[in-house]
């Protein structure tokens, strides 16, 4: 078991290692669009030959200490002497920049961040400790890296200067994607439940109602954006009242249709499958305590499926986290409209400052919904 262990935990050293020799750690330009010059991670002007050591020494040991609370403990010392010496090292390279000089991550940083995070991860899932625990597990981390941002330690990086420049944008962007998430799940789940308790009560709407949302769900999500924009457009012509409730051809209201849509097919699939993994000898309990149909289904069937179809729900969160992105490409709003703009600008860091946000709520959503799920199983179970 440890040999696989510190294979598994190899897989995620070797790459941070080779990321770290091969790339630049950091990246200087001029100003925020033109090409840069790669700073390694050891380099005089804006590394540290001593902390490159003891990075590497730190990603070794995930490797080689035996117990999987020491690696996740070396996984995130790593991760944050990684910030930290990103964060020192963008200061000194910008001491002596000019003013629109840019500082920026590179390639060596992003790669040894992902692995010595999926070695923390991967460490934590070995020591089998409840949802409620791991949340906690990363919490403190993630408060950690809170006050060190507030602390100014990255201000240096130009991916704090694009959020002071555009932190109208961003606060703009957090709320529209929220809206957008929500207000594609509210109408998604009051539509998908029913559906799936019609299809465990029918054969002949499971065989209908299944193939259909699965050919919703193949359709690309430009297309259906697309496909949306002329019926809303007409239907916010033919009647302009709808216009004050954001109806219309572009905006929001067609990305909000268009995810909640695609979030059908799994909440309809796991109520489902949720539904069908009942014990039959649960319903005949409650069928001699004299339950009606709607009582068992209220006391019995739904708690014991609850799990699975909070699963449903958890992939319908985290799908849509990430695809109300594209929605800004119809003025829906969102994170995307940070990311395009800072494509069509050449821009990366403010491309980043409208992903990492994306990233980091689909990693927030999918821990609560994991403890979450994990408390109704309990429940199920007792």
């Amino acid at each position: 078991m440890k040999n696989a262990s510190r294979r598994s935990a190899a897989v995620y050293a070797l790459p941070a290692l080779a990321g770290l020799a091969l790339l630049p750690f950091l990246d200087f330009r001029a100003n925020r669009i033109v090409s840069g010059e790669g700073v390694m991670l050891w380099a005089p002007e804006g590394g540290s030959l001593l902390g490159a050591a003891t990075l590497a020494t730190l990603i070794l040991g995930t490797v080689l200490i035996g117990a999987q609370l020491g690696r996740f403990v070396a996984a995130l010392a790593a991760l944050a002497l990684l910030l930290w010496l990103a964060g020192q090292g963008a200061a000194t390279l910008s001491a002596e920049a000019p003013e629109f000089a840019r500082i920026s991550l590179g390639g060596g940083f992003w790669i040894a961040a992902a692995f010595a995070a999926l070695a923390a991860a991967d460490a934590v899932a070995r020591l089998s400790l409840g949802a409620l625990v791991r949340i906690v597990a990363l919490a403190l981390p993630a408060l950690g890296f809170g006050l060190a941002l507030r602390g100014g330690l990255f201000d240096d990086l130009s991916i704090l200067r694009e959020y002071a420049a555009n932190r109208d944008v961003f606060d703009a962007a957090l709320g529209g994607h929220m809206r957008l998430v929500l207000g594609s799940l509210i109408p998604a789940l009051l539509i998908g439940l029913p559906l799936g308790w019609l299809c465990f009560s029918s054969r002949r709407a499971r065989t209908v109602v299944l193939p259909v949302l699965n050919l919703l769900q193949t359709t690309p999500s430009i297309a259906m954006f697309g496909l949306l924009m002329v019926p809303l457009g007409a239907l916010s012509r033919a009647v302009p009242a709808l216009r004050d409730w954001g109806v219309g051809g572009i905006g929001a209201a067609p990305a909000i249709v268009a995810l909640a849509l695609y979030a059908l097919l799994p909440i309809v699939a796991n109520t489902y499958a949720g539904l069908v993994g009942v014990p039959e000898t649960m319903r005949d309990a409650g069928r001699g305590m004299g339950m009606s149909r709607a009582r068992l289904l209220a006391r019995v069937e739904l708690p014991l499926a609850a799990p699975v179809i909070l699963t449903g729900i958890r992939i319908v969160v985290v799908q849509n986290i990430g695809l109300a992105a594209v929605a800004a490409l119809i003025g829906g709003g969102g994170f995307g409209t940070l990311v395009f703009r800072g494509m069509g600008q050449a821009a990366m860091d403010l491309v980043l400052l409208g992903t990492l946000p994306i990233v980091a709520l689909a990693i927030l959503a999918s821990l609560m919904f994991d403890a979450i799920i994990e408390t109704t199983r309990r429940g199920g179970a007792r």
